[in-house]
């Protein structure tokens, strides 16, 4: 079909890749197909081409010059297929590329290397992975990255670097993982973020200056997590008139004076709190049971 001045191309069970594409191809389909592998000139001819969507497949590799002919490509989705790694100079010629979507794979490491050539990169989703650990100057080059999305894999601990390289990052999603703890410098390269999930992981320690800086922090997700206690002087970088929502529930809050730091950032912004029922305290014996809120009102 024509699209945008140019086609758009569609390939649907039981086709197989074309064997020719259309010269003035700009999107291109080739989902749901089961393959397996791709012809590396494949996009040869279509220099043109801006979205290349491959989901739904069972690719196991990539040829490294799969991508060199498309230099204008923005949009490269790859979600649900069997990849373990990437070729290194996949994306020597992807200067133009804006969104890539890793979306459940197999990829249970990460290369720098791999990314190398991304000097546009926007969106970058590497959820539903099994990535265990990050390597250091994973994003170095990545500097105008917007959103990050790591959630549900299986990382314990994140590289110190992990947020040096991106300038302008608004959504960072760590949810489903298995962190253990939040140091107080890996936000601090980002006084933009808007948006942050840490919500289904390991968490017992936030560190005091975890969130300073984030003054433009719109929504913070801390539900289900193992805290039971946080430092007093955390909640003071979050600038109340920004912050339109919150969830600190599912997590063994123990509702003592060590909370009352909290417990004051707490009362006036209650309105914005989710999940208010399911945010209770695990102790002392007097309050368990108690609603966090209940517990703020009578300190």
């Amino acid at each position: 079909s024509r699209f945008e001045n140019g086609s758009s191309v569609s390939c649907f069970p039981p086709s197989d890749v074309p064997s020719a594409l259309p010269a003035d191809t700009v999107l291109l389909f080739m989902e749901f197909l089961n393959l397996t592998r791709l012809p590396a000139d494949v996009l040869q001819g279509v220099s043109r081409l801006r979205e290349l969507h491959l989901s739904s497949n069972r690719l196991e590799s990539l040829p490294a010059e799969l991508l060199w002919p498309v230099p204008r490509l923005r949009v490269l989705d790859l979600t649900r297929n069997a990849l373990t790694g990437l070729p290194r100079g996949l994306f020597w010629a992807s200067a133009a590329l804006d969104t890539l979507v890793l979306k459940e794979n197999e990829l249970e490491v990460l290369e720098a290397p791999w990314l190398h050539g991304l000097k546009a990169l926007g969106h970058l989703d590497l959820s539903g992975n099994r990535l265990r650990k990050l390597p250091p100057g994973l994003l170095a080059n990545i500097t105008h990255l917007r959103t990050l999305d790591l959630g549900d894999n299986r990382l314990e601990t994140l590289p110190p670097d992990l947020l040096r390289g991106p300038r302008r990052l608004e959504r960072l999603h760590l949810e489903g993982n298995r962190l253990r703890e939040l140091d107080g410098a890996l936000l601090a390269p980002q006084p933009g973020l808007r948006y942050l999930f840490l919500n289904d992981n390991q968490l017992v320690r936030v560190a005091t200056g975890a969130f300073r800086g984030l003054r433009h922090l719109a929504m913070l997700d801390l539900s289900n997590n193992l805290l039971a206690s946080v430092p007093e002087g955390l909640w003071v970088a979050l600038a109340p008139d920004v912050l339109d929502g919150f969830d600190l529930s599912g997590n063994p809050w123990i509702c003592d004076q060590r909370l009352s730091g909290l417990y004051r950032w707490l009362e006036p912004q209650k309105d914005k709190m989710f999940s208010t029922n399911d945010t209770r305290c695990a102790g002392p014996e007097a309050l368990k049971g108690r609603t966090l809120l209940e517990a703020a009102g009578s300190q």
